[in-house]
């Protein structure tokens, strides 16, 4: 259930106010705003930028955020660690578990894989798991956070909105948004993608035409709210992989009226209208492409988020799984629920896998030897959601990472039975 009402249409320019003529008339920086408040504006990309990829919002609020003291380092076991070595090894480890101890969002924060100790393109990977509310308030200096639930929904509160996100559905907060994240109900745990590059948006659509894939219409942007309250907060950011700490006198929720392109959002992968082959062979996973960042590289992602939903699939003559391949992107995949029709066991929900570039990899025995045999009549792949955090930068996972008792040691074994079909040179 959200928290009030939802807009819709990706990109879209919005305005939206809390308490009606907030909002100022022709003017983004009136010499005095209505109803006392200060005009601050939050930009997402460059100011010179075209105007297509411009991300920026203008913020009417009871407080400008410049009012704060000096951040302090705040010590996070979870965030900051150092990256292992670059390693060509296929990676996977198995679902962490749902901590013990009273553990809200940011405290349950932990960094699988990064693209560098300075977060200056490229994605970083993180788990989050959250027994408890929080008691505080978050927001990255670093990149735009791609939020994938995986077990229990999120309650989503933002400077720009609120609204509630599941299992199924995803959610981008904007690099510089403050938000807090609370469990639904008792617990709550997923992935997260951290965008260091050019904020995400909609791939084009080619030869596909005007329809397909992740569809504008779908994607859903908070009204404004606000808190006005007068009482200590302690406000946290994520800088350059670790975490500073403020504390305020009041609450950071307090914009009565935004407008403009850059916002929250909250899409639903239900929504996502699979293309797939009716021939022969199949698409390469790029034609399951929801959201991308680009780089200077043209048709080369900073970040691509890709989906595998339920959907049919019919091919004649066909190797069906994911085929084996060696990728100049890296890849890293989660699995949300069900089973990823490219394994038969091993990869659980809540796990991840890291398949560097140019790594081989591909279905494993069990399902290469099904598939082989199979009867090729039209199928159904249900009840499973899988998805890929793709990148043309190399990710390396982190000291910690490799230190977790759920890092599989045998992963390399599930491809190790694979059979010699060779029949020798026909004579």
């Amino acid at each position: 259930m959200t928290h009030a009402a939802m807009m819709t249409g990706f990109g879209n320019e919005f305005a939206t106010e809390a308490i009606q003529g907030a909002l100022p008339q022709g003017r983004n920086s009136p010499q005095r705003p209505a109803l006392g408040l200060y005009a601050e504006q939050l930009s997402g990309t460059p100011f010179t930028v075209p105007r297509r990829e411009a991300r920026r919002s203008w913020m009417y609020r009871i407080r400008p955020s410049a009012r704060h003291p000096a951040y302090r380092p705040l010590p996070h076991p979870g965030l900051g660690a150092a990256l292992a070595p670059p390693t060509p090894n296929r990676l996977r480890w198995d679902p962490l578990p749902m901590p013990d101890a009273p553990t809200d969002f940011v405290a349950g924060l932990f960094t699988m894989v990064a693209a560098a100790e300075a977060p200056a393109a490229g994605v970083s990977v993180h788990l989050y798991h959250a027994n408890r509310p929080m008691h505080r308030v978050f927001w990255s200096a670093d990149g735009e956070l791609l939020i994938v639930p995986q077990q229990g929904a999120l309650t989503l509160a933002t400077e720009l909105g609120r609204f509630t996100v599941a299992p199924g559905e995803i959610a981008v907060i904007p690099r510089g948004i403050r938000f807090r994240a609370n469990p639904a109900h008792e617990t709550a745990r997923g992935y997260i993608a951290e965008n260091h590059g050019a904020t995400l948006r909609l791939p084009d659509l080619g030869p596909i035409g005007a329809n397909g894939l992740a569809n504008p219409r779908d994607f859903e942007t908070p009204a404004a709210w606000f808190e006005d309250r007068e009482e200590p907060t302690e406000i946290v950011q994520k800088y350059q992989h670790r975490l500073f700490a403020a504390g305020l006198d009041h609450s950071p929720f307090d914009v009565v009226a935004w407008h403009g392109n850059l916002a929250p959002y909250r899409y639903d992968l239900a929504r996502f209208m699979a293309i797939n082959t009716v021939s022969f062979d199949h698409a390469d996973p790029s034609i399951f492409t929801v959201l991308t960042a680009p780089t200077d590289t043209a048709g080369t992602a900073n970040l691509d988020f890709v989906i595998f939903p339920p959907r049919w699939t019919v091919a004649e003559d066909t190797f069906r799984p994911p085929w084996f391949h060696r990728n100049v992107m890296n890849e890293c995949m989660g699995l949300i629920h069900g089973v990823y029709d490219g394994k038969k066991g091993g990869f659980e929900p809540g796990g991840l896998s890291l398949h560097p570039m140019m790594s081989a990899h591909g279905p494993d025995a069990a399902v290469t030897e099904a598939a082989m045999e199979a009867q090729l009549v039209p199928h159904r792949i249900a009840n499973t959601l899988a998805f890929m955090f793709e990148t043309r930068h190399l990710l390396r996972p982190t000291e910690a990472a490799l230190a977790l008792a759920q890092l599989q040691a045998g992963y390399d074994q599930v491809w190790d039975s694979l059979p010699r079909h060779f029949a020798g040179h026909p004579r």
